[in-house]
């Protein structure tokens, strides 16, 4: 006789909603009004927040398909980034309504965020109206921001390290015309300006890097603080004060900047350093500097996982608030010294261009710790391991959930001790290993709906999660996940509005066991699984990384000579209505091969050799090698990602 044991439970579930997977996935806080889902249970992108001009991505998808666009592919809605310019900007216009502040805000994007040509190019064109500038914080940075920036009315911002070369070229640039501001981050290069303004007999624009005292929070609050990287301490400040009026370049020093680190999680942070700066920028009036722009850096964060809080992947505040504290601290300063009030810089970039780049790619397959699909066949001449494991699995209810872990963890032990002494076949371990996972499986669907958890449980959903297979490099697209676990919202783009029935981990296409994504986003915590649907045969299954527009792009690494993605820009002009401005083409095998110094010639040259001598060995034929070799040259000219 033979037992069976249907792998699928005989439950009945309730109806799944989008709005149930707009809960699930958070969309609402994360998505802040760019993202939803349709009738259709499809993603949309809403640039201007409404559903009078938004888009369908799996249709885009579609479409990108047909157009010979393959997955993975980067996905940048310019439209986003022109509305969140406007929303930084409104932001801290209403700040100097509100509090009667009298002067002026520039935006500057620093382009070390995403460095991207295209991404550039539509900051300075939606930023026009506004002076919006640019921030270098190398040579190389510079010359990208100089032929850049055309208005010259517009800020830019030189921070970083410097040498001659870099402070040359920017005063050959402020000689022509452009207002570049030289922040001073540590006091060897005043020397450097003083001494090229000079020589080039050109009046700089001279910033000073204040290194507070007041520190961020988040991942990189180590920016901040007195072990800081870059400023001058207070003391420094003042020498560089009294080098200037020796030089008589005192009136040049017209800017006070100081940074506190990017993705500044709490709003006490930035109200703690807008006290202490102010004061500074006062005193520094006090002493005769006529100092006309005070920048407040970056920081500016970015809700990854929409909990607002302060944890390292969200924010407690919003761009309003952000806007009305800073411009607050200054009109308070400047109202009690009865002081001039200066032109306010905000270098955001991370919020800035975040919200408008997806990444979307395809799931290529599963790994799944049983088949729910093939009963399971129990003989009645089993071993008392697994008979003892099949009346665990049919006894278990929400009762005894607990002592049955104990029980089957138990089983699963002495299993494995009786296979590696000889006393159990390979075919009855695997039957334990079967009815152990089913066991855990139904475990985890009890501790679903409760409202406490075991601690040796938390971990369970981790621990029988499927891996899902993604056609992407983490180390290429998500290098910030992998370095140092920053969060992004993971979701499939379609197919929401069915109920998601596995527990998943994600893995990419590289060999290295670092490759995967293990931790996402929650409202509450972090979760070690994410909820997705089962594969269909036949059928593409599309995932989103959403928010990946800052830093991705530029940290990326060559991990297996996995290339850039495909890259295509797009606009909404209406309901289901697009335009795609342009089309970047993802690396080629050829172009990383090239990277590492191994030239498309070469190689073809030593696989010829390896035909020739197949085909006088008679491994091959003639005819088989010109196959062999036409099959090469496609491969090298072919998407480094599989198609």
């Amino acid at each position: 006789m033979v037992q069976r044991i249907k792998l699928k439970e005989q439950i009945t579930l309730s109806k799944w909603s989008v709005e149930e997977a707009r809960e699930l996935y958070n969309i609402a806080e994360w998505g802040k009004g760019f993202f939803d889902i349709n009738d259709k249970g499809n993603m949309l992108v809403t640039p201007e927040k409404t559903r009078q001009k938004s888009l369908d991505i799996k249709e885009l998808m579609d479409d990108l398909r047909l157009r010979g666009i393959h997955p993975p592919v980067l996905i940048r809605f310019t439209d986003i980034l022109q509305k969140r310019i406007q929303e930084l900007q409104a932001a801290f216009h209403k700040a100097i309504q509100e509090y009667g502040y009298r002067g002026a805000y520039h935006g500057v994007y620093p382009v070390k965020v995403n460095q991207s040509k295209q991404v550039v190019e539509d900051i300075v064109d939606f930023g026009r109206e506004y002076d919006f500038g640019l921030e270098a914080g190398t040579k190389a940075e510079l010359l990208i921001v100089l032929s850049s920036l055309d208005n010259l009315n517009a800020p830019l911002i030189c921070n970083g390290y410097k040498d001659d070369e870099y402070i040359e070229m920017a005063l050959w640039a402020t000689k022509m015309g452009r207002r570049v501001f030289i922040v001073v981050e540590k006091p060897s290069e005043l020397d450097l300006i003083i001494r090229w303004a000079r020589k080039l007999k050109v009046r700089p624009y001279i910033g000073v890097r204040a290194k507070l005292s007041a520190r961020g929070r988040g991942k990189w609050e180590s920016s901040g603080g007195d072990k800081s990287k870059f400023g001058l301490f207070p003391a420094e400040i003042l020498d560089a004060v009294e080098q200037l009026r020796a030089a008589g370049m005192l009136d040049r020093l017209q800017l006070l900047h100081f940074h506190l680190g990017s993705q500044i999680t709490a709003i006490q942070s930035i109200k703690d350093a807008m006290r202490e700066s102010s004061r500074i920028f006062a005193e520094l009036i006090r002493l005769g500097v006529p100092i006309g722009y005070f920048d407040v850096g970056g920081g500016l964060a970015v809700d990854y996982d929409g909990s607002k809080t302060n944890f390292s992947s969200s924010t407690n505040y919003s761009i309003e608030e952000y806007a009305s504290d800073v411009v607050s601290a200054l009109a308070e300063i400047c109202e009690e010294r009865g002081i001039p009030h200066p032109a306010i810089i905000s270098e955001s970039g991370r919020a800035l261009v975040a919200y408008h780049s997806i990444l979307v790619f395809n799931v290529l397959g599963t790994s799944e710790l049983i088949d729910e699909t093939r009963p399971l066949e129990i003989p009645d001449n089993a071993p008392e391991a697994v008979m003892n494991l099949s009346e665990v699995l049919k006894g278990l209810t929400v009762k005894n959930f607990q002592e049955s872990y104990h029980d089957a963890m138990q089983i699963r032990d002495e299993t494995l001790t009786l296979f590696n002494v000889g006393m159990m076949t390979l075919e009855h371990r695997a039957l334990v290993e079967r009815l152990f996972w089913l066991v855990c499986h139904r475990i985890a669907r009890i501790i679903h709906g409760l409202d406490y958890v075991p601690d040796e449980l938390e971990n369970l959903d981790r621990f029988i999660s499927d891996t899902y297979y993604g056609n992407l490099s983490v180390f290429q697209s998500l290098p910030d996940h992998w370095a140092v676990k920053q969060l992004f919202p993971i979701c499939p783009i379609h197919r929401l509005h069915e109920r998601p029935a596995r527990k998943a981990t994600l893995a990419d296409i590289t060999c290295d066991s670092d490759g995967k994504v293990d931790q996402f986003i929650d409202l509450h915590d972090v979760k070690n699984t994410v909820d997705l649907h089962e594969l269909k045969e036949g059928k593409p299954y599309y995932l989103g990384v959403f928010l990946v527009g800052a830093y991705q792009e530029a940290l990326g690494d060559l991990h297996n000579l996995l290339g850039d993605t495909n890259i295509v820009h797009v606009s909404v002009l209406g309901r289901n209505k697009y335009r795609i401005d342009k089309t970047i083409e993802g690396a080629k095998v050829r172009d990383v091969l090239s990277y590492m110094q191994y030239q498309k010639r070469d190689v073809m040259n030593a696989f010829r050799r390896m035909v020739e001598e197949s085909i006088e060995g008679r491994r091959i034929s003639i005819k088989e090698s010109a196959r062999v070799k036409k099959f090469l040259e496609d491969g090298l000219d072919g998407y480094t990602y599989l198609e």
